[in-house]
């Protein structure tokens, strides 16, 4: 069987020799924006909903308060009229749910800082900032293998100092030290950021993951909203440090909110690279074992009749040949044979002989018991 416990603290790399440990494929340049995407077609889904509920609502208002009127001038029965009156009074109670709800819609809209579409409005900052040319990190145009090599020799030259961003967590520290090193304020450092994460919960070190995340989602803000502004990116590090630390408690909240999505989807990424390790272990580990005729043993074994099993298990020969002899013919021919293309067992000459000529009568179809 499988050991699966050395691969428990496993560390992965996409390319085991010439790729450094914390450089992932090129997809990872893609599944940032992706998950992006994911995120505004689910605000997307949300008001939908809303809008329908909304409309069916005031639907069902619409009619009932013309039931009502018309039951009161024709004086009908006063107990549908008390019923009509209590379905009303539940519809405006849902309403007003609606219009709540809606109300908050718009208020998280219009307070989600860390949007391409909200961050960058009127009124964010005063400061009339000049264009500048392309950061360092500046990835654009760029084909995903350039982006690959380009992030390799970033890494070579600053992973220190990526590794000391990372594990800063006051807003002061961060601001100042992008400010002694403003190369690190681009694409690259999030990239680095986002591996690193990844890296840190295959490793099961969750809380220091959820320490890097935080730099992380900083990192990606300040290039988002570098984006809005066209302007570069570490133009906007004391904007966005300004407004995080200023921030009322919504805006807190969408941060925070953000930050607990990047986390799930790293431990969900994680999860996802350790069992394509432990698959392609099991692969490896298959294909060493398997014997001359390019059978797996373990496979084989667990195929074989329980009285055959016994046989390899003890190691008596003996007990082989007896349990052969009462087997009918073909069926013991087909497990023997088997059991040679696996090098579960390596017969003499003579006996290979005869299973070989014996085999190709039987077809490879496996016989059935008499």
């Amino acid at each position: 069987m499988v050991d699966y416990s050395k691969w428990k603290d496993i560390e992965i790399s996409d390319d085991e020799d010439d790729t450094h440990p914390n450089i992932d494929t090129p997809s990872l340049f893609r599944w940032r924006h992706q998950a992006r995407l994911e995120r505004m077609e689910e605000r997307k889904r949300e008001q939908e909903e809303h809008e329908r509920k909304k409309a069916e609502t005031l639907q069902k208002l619409k009619e009932t308060e013309e039931k009502l009127a018309k039951l009161e001038r024709e004086q009908k029965d006063s107990g549908d009229l008390t019923a009509l009156k209590k379905v009303l009074h539940d519809l405006e109670q849902e309403e007003k749910k609606i219009q709540e709800k809606e109300e908050e819609m718009k208020k998280k809209e219009k307070l989600t800082p860390w949007n391409v579409d909200t961050i960058g409005q009127d009124g964010f900052t005063k400061t009339v900032i000049n264009k500048r040319p392309p950061c360092k990190g500046d990835d654009n145009g760029l084909s995903d293998e350039e982006k690959e090599k380009k992030m390799k020799e970033f890494v070579k030259e600053n992973e220190k100092k990526l590794k000391e961003f990372g594990m800063l967590r006051r807003y002061e520290d961060s601001k100042k030290f992008l400010a002694d090193n403003p190369d690190l304020v681009c694409e690259n450092t999030a990239n680095y950021l986002v591996i690193w994460c990844i890296n840190l919960e295959i490793e099961e070190k969750h809380d220091l993951m959820e320490h890097v995340a935080h730099q992380c989602i900083c990192m990606q803000c300040i290039l988002e909203l570098s984006k809005q502004l066209d302007v570069d990116p570490r133009a906007c590090v004391g904007s966005f440090f300004s407004r995080i630390q200023n921030a009322e408690l919504e805006h807190r909240n969408s941060f925070e909110d953000e930050l607990r999505a990047f986390k799930e989807r790293i431990r969900k990424r994680a999860a996802e690279k350790v069992a394509d390790a432990l698959k392609e272990a099991e692969e490896e580990e298959k294909k060493a074992r398997r014997g001359p005729g390019g059978l797996d043993p373990v496979e084989v074994f667990e195929s074989l009749p329980e009285p055959l099993q016994k046989c390899f298990e003890t190691q008596d020969h003996a007990l082989l040949q007896e349990t052969l002899a009462v087997m009918p013919r073909q069926e013991a021919l087909y497990h023997m044979k088997r059991c040679v293309d696996s090098g579960l067992w390596l017969p003499d000459a003579k006996a290979k002989e005869l299973i070989d000529e014996a085999s190709t009568k039987v077809t490879g179809e496996t016989p059935s018991a008499e």
